[in-house]
């Protein structure tokens, strides 16, 4: 699928990044069912992806909204460009220089993810929006070339934002950043806008416009439902007199709206202005999509099976693999039929994602201890994806550093997806290296992850003043100067995990929710 440029405001950057992306990690299997259910028959071999992918209409191209308000908004202030200094005035800030001096980085490993816990928050808090307490999904920086310091706001934001937002907010008053009074005030303005935000059947739209509120897209998603969902678990599991005002929230958001009783799947999300579900379906299991359907299961939204018919591989037999599955055969867990295998490279096992990137990989373990909940399963395989991404970047492709996951191109003109391509059942082609990917692995490969940011750190004009930029492409050393909500709070809880261990993934394990739901996780073995 084409990357599109980040200054088209009719394409949300984090489209890109979840929904494109998710378009290849869904092809549709028929769920193995017999007449007694009781023997598991053959997952239909995915049709051809590649040409499915490349004829799919994306969710942004066909999800066409106008936001009258915004407009005329920006027509009182004599249009779209002259209105840019009142949107940047809705920040509660704005860089102070484009790059820190290296020299002032702390020598010592600690105190050098304490520095970038602490810039990494002040960009997450100064980039919200002052009136509504909602963070922009990105700005652009100067790329030396002496314009503005802040040269693009990508001022929308998407449901999965929030809900990163919100454990964001967490997990800054965990490590001290804010004080909890503070972070409950801030959690407080940001529900007090969600209830000001148009829904359908209880669910958030994917896009809203953080100046006017207005919803900028048709399209109820899965993934990025189950996000806010788990950001406003984590808020009330962090300060319980938020329940009250999450509980309502939480509930509502029924996930049978998404599932398919037919292919036993999630689907990626609705259509509102055609009334009908994606046709695609969430039907490989080692994706970030994981986390909203065991979240589904744990509500009792959908049956318990509904985890156990996403695939682990596909039946050997299936063509356009990366490679064939080891060990592809019918397998019980729980009573459930189920279709198991998995992948191997240079005597690694591991489930594969569908393509490679540490963000499908591991982006459920800030939230999820894996390793505690699914020890023959989740846990190994995170470790596996973590340890193949960094050998096969600094040993196959020769990088100096690694981490490969969707991220903005540099100089920062456009956004696309990045992977290890063994690691996928598909796999994304390698590119540049993003620093997210590293904070994600601070979970399971720490030693090799700290000093993976401070090789990144130390050896490319990558050090911001709200942390590291997006991304860095090694084989130039080009930089993208822009800073992504969803990046940058995916690094700074990763951070608060490492520097306060397991602190989100405890306070998530104290609901309610997810105590059903991790109950279905210890008797699987990916390798057995």
């Amino acid at each position: 699928m084409r990357p599109e440029p980040l200054r088209t405001p009719a394409i949300p950057l984090l489209a890109v990044a979840i929904a494109a992306t998710m378009l290849a990690a869904s092809s549709p299997w028929a769920r193995p069912a017999t007449a007694d259910d009781s023997v598991s028959s053959r997952p239909l071999c995915p049709l051809d992806s590649t040409t499915r992918i490349e004829n799919a209409t994306p969710v942004w191209e066909d999800d066409p909204v106008v936001a009258p308000r915004k407009k005329a908004w920006e027509d009182a202030r004599g249009g779209k460009e002259a209105a840019r200094p009142a949107v940047l005035a809705r920040l509660k800030g704005g860089p102070a220089v484009l790059l820190a001096d290296r020299a002032t980085l702390p020598s010592d490993d600690r105190a050098f993810l304490e520095r970038l816990a602490r810039d990494t928050w002040r960009g997450l808090d100064a980039l919200t929006d002052r009136e509504n307490g909602l963070p922009i999904d990105h700005v652009r920086l100067d790329d030396g070339t002496g314009g503005p310091p802040i040269t693009e706001v990508g001022d929308y934001t998407n449901v999965t934002n929030v809900g990163l937002h919100l454990v964001a907010l967490v997990a800054a008053a965990e490590l001290g950043l804010m004080t909890p009074a503070n972070a409950v005030a801030a959690i407080d303005r940001t529900l007090d806008t969600l209830g000001r935000l148009e829904t359908f059947q209880g669910f958030f739209f994917n896009y809203y416009d953080t100046t006017s509120l207005e919803r900028t897209s048709n399209f109820i998603s899965f993934v990025d439902s189950a996000w806010l969902t788990t950001g406003l678990i984590i808020a009330r599991a962090a300060f319980p007199p938020l329940a009250a005002r999450t509980a309502p929230l939480i509930e509502r958001m029924s996930y049978r709206f998404f599932y398919d009783e037919t292919l036993g799947l999630l689907s990626h999300g609705y259509f509102v202005h055609r009334r009908t579900r994606s046709r695609y379906h969430y039907g490989v299991l080692y994706t970030e999509a994981r986390l909203g359907a065991l979240l589904a299961v744990g509500k009792g939204d959908v049956p318990e099976r509904a985890w156990f018919d996403m695939v682990r591989t596909y039946p050997a037999e299936c063509m356009g693999q990366n490679q064939t599955p080891i060990e592809a055969h019918q397998k019980t867990v729980r009573g459930h039929p189920m279709w198991g295998g998995y992948y191997e490279w240079e005597g690694i096992r591991y489930v594969p994602s569908w393509g490679g990137s540490m963000f499908e990989a591991l982006m459920p373990t800030l939230v999820l201890d894996e390793g505690r909940f699914a020890p023959r399963s989740l846990g190994p395989n995170a470790v596996a994806h973590a340890t193949v991404q960094r050998r096969f970047a600094l040993e196959t492709l020769g990088y100096p550093v690694w981490g490969l996951s969707p991220s903005i191109v540099p100089p920062g003109d456009r956004y696309h997806e990045f992977g290890v391509r063994v690691l996928g059942s598909r796999g994304y082609g390698a590119g540049v290296v993003t620093p997210h990917a590293s904070a994600l692995a601070l979970a399971v490969t720490p030693a090799e992850a700290v000093a993976n940011l401070r090789r990144l750190a130390e050896r490319y004009d990558l050090y911001g003043d709200y942390g590291l930029y997006d991304a860095v492409d090694p084989t130039t050393g080009k930089v993208a100067r822009a800073y992504l909500a969803l990046d940058q709070a995916m690094t700074l809880v990763a951070l608060a995990n490492y520097l306060r261990p397991h602190v989100i993934p405890d306070l998530f394990a104290t609901d309610a929710i997810v105590q059903r739901a991790v109950t279905i996780l210890g008797d699987e073995s990916f390798f057995e």
